[in-house]
């Protein structure tokens, strides 16, 4: 049996473990294969990123996932890949440029986009070799890129599809524009904050009357595009006005003022200035009151000539202040007002961002929505948690044209051409070479390219070889499971939903499993700003990679945010050590024996052996029910407690005497020794995979990887609730005497009685049977009560569970400390009953939860008040 090294060395084993596994060729799937399949697609980060803690987290999960059903028997793929990322990935390249002086346009289009690949080339493999850093088990064969050739082909395919069904179509309308990036953007794309700022009452004087309109805004340099003045047509202060003008502050020429049922009478003096360039709701008066569209505001920020002198060429803020001071001195500004609002910005580059009226490409979506929005109502996707689908459902019942092209040059350009003679527009999958129309050669492409999102919609058949029907296409399309974070639920998942169904008539996946978000220690959200961050590489480098999984998985609650620390972390990794201390154990003991051979005698078990055997087949069974319901947590916690609380603190205390030379009963404690240890590193694998990767191989040398080995499943037949009940009056009596001995501060090396009084004959029994056990975990001599006993007024108590524990001190600690002792324990069990009775008193718990859990409760309730009346009674 191999030796371990004494502490656990995080980098080497890790190193040692992701070359293994590249070597071996662990992670590949099949594309035909007899075991069922599961399959996941990584949400492709952008090729731009840097791993922050939410990656670490979604990967996390993906990577439990998908360890757990290999482990199982299934053809499991993880497919993985990166997102060209659009406008980000251009930024980035851009500002590299320009440190050297040198824009885009400088270079042109097609060697700006090979500086574009050179770059991809170069960085684009941090974020995936990050990503191997954590153990994530992909398919790294089958790395894809969202510009690859095959998924451009799928990209060109999808497009021209919907735009020869009508659902793709080109026309001018408000769009949102950044101009700083240049480009179009979805409603999506656009962040809104809350910022401070300020309403502008402005006067518009009402020509040839001494009456005038006072319309606050928000943006006063908009109205040099003003073109009316709308009013409610049954509001009768302004009935008499429709059909007048007023005349429009410092240009002074005449608008109109109209009536719309669109004003609110009630909101503020009932009166709207009409901006159909700049505003997405005077655009759609400006259409129906045919107005004329005065575009003030250029792509580039900055006034345009029909904003006119001095303001022509001014930024737009700059232009904002000098128009406040121009109302000012005429006396057009009637008040200045406080005002806190939502302002849109890029959530790129952070730019606030225009209204803009464009000509732009767009995606019809209603007629997508609708079977989509079906899928879920018929749970063909189910999201988890539940919850999730009403902010999917809401989203999905409100959903506009999706706004698809981009004004920039990196990314997937719209296979549209205009014949420069005849002005055909042609959508073809392959490139023209002359007019489909006329034969002219004479063709522009359009200049723009789709929208990130586009392509990413398409990646779970995509990436599987369609518009190709591969074999991998058909094992692992529909993919199982998507775990992704409710961001995007919006950009990703439901339009995933919609060209998965467009496309293959199927849904992209059964299940979406929503995870929380990772806040700081404090439940902030991490800020670079703010300084809390945490950066998992740092963690990695510090604790080592399955200490910071172990404690994500742990933290993993359905619907709750995660607290994250770097000494929850460091608990954890005290949890990784612990493991490895008890394996180091282990393989000393089992020097020269055979873990190989699984065959035992269950006659040959001792208590203990039983006991341990037990418990662990219902960590099994709960551990599985966990993981297949995403109650990672829960899977987490059950493996911590049983292996720290279980196996190390107690199993191996009970079992030492039978490991030393030929004592009886050694063999029967190695079998279950190495059969317990093997289990657990089988079940902490898909959370732990370094760590538990080096023991196996110690443990089990002639078994093969563990990321292949079988998951561990209960056998209901090594289950005895009766000896896990013998040992619970074992574990309980040992820590009642420790406990006191704690209490009193008594030195362990100190040998005490012990007296047990046993509230019925069979745990009597018991603790009498295992005496010699109870002795030596508790450096103790114990017996039990007999009808002739009385309590000392020397003695110090403890209540538990079915005995009353009696200790003579015999002066090794004063009445005063006694009496502090058992305040002490009374306060705890007082407390358990609060908890309890308060529970319980609860009728939606007790009619919604199950009833074994109610019941169980219950008898909880009723022990602990009995341990607190046996307790008052030595005071």
């Amino acid at each position: 049996m191999a030796d371990l090294e004494k502490q656990y060395n995080p980098e080497g084993i890790e190193e040692k473990w992701l070359a293994r596994w590249n070597e071996e060729g662990t992670f590949k799937a099949e594309d035909t294969s007899g075991k069922p399949p599961y399959s996941i697609v990584i949400p492709p980060p952008n090729v731009t990123g840097v791993l922050h803690i939410g990656h670490a987290l979604n990967h996390t999960i993906q990577d439990i996932l998908i360890r757990y059903k290999r482990m199982n028997g299934y053809n499991a793929l993880w497919m993985p890949g990166t997102d060209h990322a659009g406008i980000a990935t251009q930024n980035v390249v851009e500002r590299a440029l320009m440190e050297k002086g040198t824009k885009r346009q400088d270079l042109g289009r097609e060697e700006f986009i090979n500086r574009v690949w050179e770059w991809k080339g170069e960085y684009g493999q941090r974020i995936v070799n990050q990503l191997k850093r954590l153990g994530a088990s992909c398919d790294w064969d089958r790395e894809r890129f969202t510009m690859d050739e095959g998924l451009s082909r799928a990209v060109r395919e999808v497009f021209v599809t919907l735009y020869e069904e009508g659902l793709i179509y080109q026309g001018e309308y408000m769009i949102n524009w950044c101009p700083r990036c240049h480009t179009a953007l979805s409603d999506l794309e656009v962040e809104h904050h809350e910022k401070a700022g300020h309403l502008w009452h402005i006067r518009y004087p009402v020509d040839g009357t001494d009456r005038e309109f006072i319309i606050a805004t928000t943006r006063p340099e908009t109205l040099l595009g003003d073109t009316a003045v709308a009013v409610n047509p049954n509001d009768d202060r302004y009935k008499d006005l429709i059909g007048q003008s007023v005349i429009l502050p410092i240009k002074n020429f005449k608008i109109p003022i109209i009536a719309d049922e669109y004003v609110d009478m009630e909101f503020g003096t009932g009166a709207l200035k009409i901006t159909p360039a700049h505003d997405p709701n005077d655009f759609e008066i400006g259409k129906k009151h045919n107005l004329p569209i005065i575009k003030v505001i250029g792509d580039d920020g900055h006034m345009t000539k029909d904003a006119g002198a001095p303001y022509t060429g001014e930024d737009r803020f700059k232009a904002r202040k000098m128009i406040v001071d121009e109302l000012k001195e005429q006396g057009l500004l009637a008040n200045i007002e406080d005002h806190a609002h939502a302002v849109g910005q890029c959530y790129r580059c952070h730019n606030i961002v225009e209204p803009n009226i464009s000509k732009q490409w767009f995606v019809r979506i209603a007629p997508l929505a609708k079977p989509a929005i079906e899928a879920v109502e018929k749970g063909d996707v189910k999201f988890v948690p539940k919850s999730w689908e009403n902010l999917y459902f809401d989203w999905m019942h409100n959903i506009r044209d999706w706004c698809i092209s981009r004004q920039i040059w990196w990314g997937h350009r719209i296979p549209a051409w205009t014949c420069k003679k005849c002005g055909e527009v042609m959508v073809l999958r392959d490139d023209p070479e002359k007019c489909i129309k006329c034969g002219h050669t004479g063709l522009s492409q359009d200049p723009d390219v789709l929208d990130t999102w586009f392509s990413s919609a398409l990646w779970p058949f995509s990436t599987a070889g369609w518009p190709d029907k591969t074999d991998a296409l058909k094992t692992f399309y529909p993919t199982s499971t998507l775990v992704t974070s409710f961001d995007i639920i919006f950009f990703w998942v439901a339009r995933m939903i919609m060209m998965g169904l467009k496309f293959t008539g199927e849904v992209p996946f059964r299940e979406v499993y929503i995870h929380a978000l990772v806040r700081d220690s404090e439940g902030q959200k991490m800020s670079k700003s703010k300084g809390n961050t945490i950066d998992p590489l740092e963690i990695v480098g510090k604790f080592g990679a399955d200490s910071m999984r172990m404690t994500l998985t742990a933290l993993a609650a359905q619907g709750r945010d995660i607290k994250l620390s770097e000494e929850r972390i460091e608990g954890y990794r005290h949890f990784v050590n612990k493991l490895w201390n008890a394996s180091r154990f282990t393989l000393m003991n089992l020097e020269g024996f055979d873990t190989s051979q699984t065959n035992i005698n269950r006659d040959d078990l001792a208590l203990a052996d039983k006991w341990i055997l037990s418990r662990l087949q219902k960590t099994i069974a709960n551990v599985r029910e966990a993981l297949d319901n995403y109650k990672f947590n829960e899977a987490a916690s059950q493996i911590y407690q049983f292996t720290w609380g279980e196996f190390c603190d107690w199993y191996l205390e009970l079992v030492k005497l039978r490991l030393k030379g030929d004592e009886e009963g050694g063999t029967a404690a190695r079998h279950t020794l190495s059969h317990v240890l093997g289990a657990i590193l089988r079940m902490l694998h898909p959370v732990m995979p370094f760590v538990t990767e080096e023991l196996w191989e110690k443990l089990m040398p002639k078994a093969g990887i563990i990321a292949i080995a079988p998951y561990p499943a209960p056998d209901e037949s090594l289950i005895s609730d009766n000896i896990e009940s013998e040992i619970a009056v074992v574990m309980d009596a040992t820590v009642a005497i420790r406990n006191i001995r704690g209490e009193l501060s008594i030195k362990p090396s100190t040998e005490l009685n012990a007296i047990f009084r046993a509230s019925n004959a069979q745990t009597g029994t018991t603790l009498k049977r295992q005496a010699p056990f109870i002795n030596r975990l508790a450096n103790a001599k114990t017996k039990l009560a007999d009808e002739s006993f009385k309590k000392d007024d020397d003695m110090a108590v403890s209540v538990v569970a079915g005995v009353e524990v009696f200790v003579p001190l015999g002066g090794l600690a004063g009445s005063d400390e006694r009496r502090q002792k058992a305040e002490k324990e009374l306060a705890k069990i007082e407390k358990e009953i609060k908890f309890f009775e308060k529970k319980l008193s609860n009728k939606k718990f007790v009619e919604k939860a199950p009833a074994e859990v109610v019941k169980s409760d219950r008898a909880k309730l009723a022990e602990f008040i009995e341990q607190a009346k046996k307790l008052k009674a030595h005071f």
